[in-house]
């Protein structure tokens, strides 16, 4: 018997792909709370409207992304795909509000010969100089201090900082560049320069055959007429999907699919221990407990050091070395169209000292009869600008008013929001600080070393996208096979 550990996105996708394999069964999912799809959320506002309190889009690339879109073809969710583009709005326009202005992202040739803020120079002026910049052989190193160090710390306050402050709520001088970014880690770490490593992994290493993992394995279909959500995302170039109707869909139609298969999930069981013994994993939730052959853990890193640190506290030790951020979500709504620009949002810098990270314009990516926004705040400064994150049961009205503020200023809104919606997200992301590759290897050797029957996905150790939880929940499974 197999037990997976967390009923959000990953542990129901790990459900889902344990069954696939009949020597896994009988699998039982086991939830704390009392719903399932973890931080993946939808609300509907009075008038209808989708509030997004975690990821709304998904890009389609690459391996992990073809492999969400299959699990999408196979949840049947096909139909309510809506895909955005790479010429859209909603993809093409991001910008970054500095020095009281939005500055659209360069995604263009144009600032390669002129000075585009928030850039302070030509691009061709900054790559020349990085080209030159001596190289250093580095175990990691914080993803500011790696860009500050090739191409300048402008681009590393105005560029990087504030990318980072919308894909983990994260400070750059703390994420680790060999994690996040790694090809531009790789580039100088094999060739002395990102630009140089660019321009020879593009040029050769694409020309190596790929051999293809046995979780990336795509079983052929059977209606070759039909062109699957993968073959379309590539062939009409889409940069990114949303699900009409939110992106709460995804882990409904799993969990749908799981209790269609008579998977056993149960709710409300909050473990206080897990305790391994030569014939398999005991598993302790108040007075009760009850042994499987083995464990696959989705739950984040901090919460499984707690059910393993009295017999294994060095294990314990390296998974709680994994931090996490508290988010502020707040969700407006406005009657009609208030937004002087049609974009994907705006992500603010750190250095300019404002008590927001970023505004989704959700209302762009789906189209809706009123303006929807999502404001990001918190992350890595909620205690600086919100007070200790211990204590959020007070703070909802004003973090509103915070959020509104912002909102009006910079947009220069003159409406009242119709409605609203604040969320308080708890130790909802993890940041991959530097070292954390290492520290990966290291619980996982653990594992093997003690001939732990656990597995571990979410998260806490490959990524945080929804094509990453996913993904990782896939090669833990393929790893028991």
């Amino acid at each position: 018997m197999t037990a997976v550990l967390g009923g959000g996105l990953s542990g129901l996708s790990a459900a889902y792909y344990a069954l696939e394999n009949p020597k896994l069964a009988p699998v039982i999912l086991l939830e704390a709370s009392s719903r399932l799809g973890g931080w993946v959320q939808s609300k509907k506002s009075p008038s209808g409207a989708v509030f997004e309190l975690g990821p709304r889009t998904i890009r389609p690339r690459g391996d992990t992304g073809q492999n969400t879109l299959n699990l999408i073809d196979d949840l049947k969710l096909g139909t309510k795909l809506r895909p955005i583009a790479v010429n859209d709005p909603a993809a093409s326009n991001k910008f970054i509000y500095t020095n009281n202005k939005l500055h659209p992202l360069p995604i263009s040739l144009k600032p390669l010969f002129r000075t585009c803020p928030p850039l302070n120079e030509p691009l061709i002026s900054t790559i020349w100089r990085e080209i030159r910049q001596p190289s250093i052989i580095n175990k990691d190193e914080s993803l500011y201090s790696f860009i500050e160090r090739r191409v300048g710390s402008h681009i590393a306050d105005y560029i990087i900082s504030p990318m980072i402050c919308g894909i983990c709520a994260g400070d750059a001088k703390e994420i680790s560049v060999k994690f996040l970014m790694p090809s531009l880690f790789r580039a100088e770490q094999l060739h002395g320069s990102i630009f140089r490593g660019m321009i020879h992994e593009r040029l050769f290493d694409q020309m190596k055959p790929k051999k293809p993992e046995p979780w990336e394995i795509v079983p052929e279909k059977t209606d070759k007429s039909i062109m699957s959500s993968a073959e379309r995302a590539q062939k009409s170039n889409w940069a990114i999907w949303a699900l009409d109707g939110g992106m709460e869909q995804l882990p409904q139609a799993l969990a749908s699919k799981l209790y269609h298969k008579h998977l056993h999930i149960r709710l409300g069981i909050d473990c206080k221990e897990i305790f391994f013994k030569p014939e398999g994993v005991e598993v302790r939730a108040g007075d009760q407990s009850k042994t499987y052959e083995r464990v696959v853990s989705s739950i984040p890193a901090k919460k499984l050091a707690r059910l393993v640190e009295n017999q294994h506290p060095d294990l314990a030790n390296e998974l709680g070395a994994i931090p996490s951020v508290t988010v502020a979500v707040v969700n407006l709504e406005f009657a009609g169209h208030v937004l002087p620009i049609d974009a994907f949002g705006f992500l603010v810098p750190p250095k300019e000292e404002l008590p927001i990270l970023g505004v989704i314009f959700d209302s762009c990516i789906i189209k809706q009869e009123s303006t929807v926004l999502t404001v990001m705040m918190g992350g890595a400064w909620f205690d600086k600008y919100f007070g200790n994150s211990e204590n959020l049961s007070t703070i909802n009205d004003h973090l509103l008013s915070v959020a509104l503020d912002q909102v009006k200023s910079i947009l220069n809104i003159k409406a009242t929001p119709i409605s609203s919606n604040v969320s308080i997200l708890k130790d909802c992301i993890p940041q991959y600080i530097v070292g954390h590759n290492e520290r990966v290897d290291r619980i996982k050797n653990y594992i093997l070393e003690n001939k732990l029957p656990l597995y571990l996905c979410g998260a806490s150790y490959d990524g945080i996208g929804v094509n990453d939880v996913i993904f990782s929940a896939k090669k833990a499974v393929s790893s028991i096979a």
